[in-house]
């Protein structure tokens, strides 16, 4: 039971988490996604790369034992521009192969212990580690939204007050 409901609320953050960087892409030009304001921060462009490469490994790789193609370099190299479509395609395609693995993951597995960049974690570790870590940076890219939007993204609305 408390097996299911972690799976199921990781799930349910990632796809939470993707619909917001989603909407903030949505809002910005190919030039905002990949300006960096200054030369020790990464563009939202990079910052998108980072997480799917990151799910890709930890998800896919340490949990699912696909082979590791990361490059993490590259994630966050100037020359990674792509098209924005093509970046949240690229997103899109990780984050939902990575729901249909945990989608599968029988509960039991969340102990098991799974080799990562880090060494040995349980399944259940590197779950909470790729939810937070992707939670983290689209915080990140919805601060920078609003700030070269000038927008409330409304991602929040607090219930109404009865009187």
């Amino acid at each position: 039971m408390t097996g299911e409901l972690f799976l199921n609320h990781s799930i349910t953050k990632l796809t939470q988490m993707t619909a917001h960087i989603e909407t903030c892409l949505s809002k910005l030009d190919s030039g905002q996604i990949w300006n960096r304001p200054h030369e020790t921060q990464n563009s939202i462009g990079n910052l998108v790369l980072h997480l799917a490469g990151n799910v890709r490994q930890w998800i896919g790789s340490s949990i699912d034992g696909q082979p590791d193609i990361r490059q993490r370099e590259r994630e966050f190299a100037l020359n990674s521009k792509m098209e924005p479509s093509e970046l949240l395609a690229t997103l899109h395609l990780t984050v939902s192969h990575a729901v249909l693995i945990l989608k599968n993951l029988p509960p039991h597995r969340l102990t098991d212990l799974v080799s990562t960049q880090d060494g040995q974690r349980s399944v259940l570790e590197v779950i909470y580690q790729v939810v937070g870590h992707f939670q983290q940076h689209t915080g990140q890219i919805i601060f920078e939204t609003k700030r070269l939007t000038g927008e409330d993204l409304k991602f929040y609305t607090p219930p109404k007050k009865s009187s």
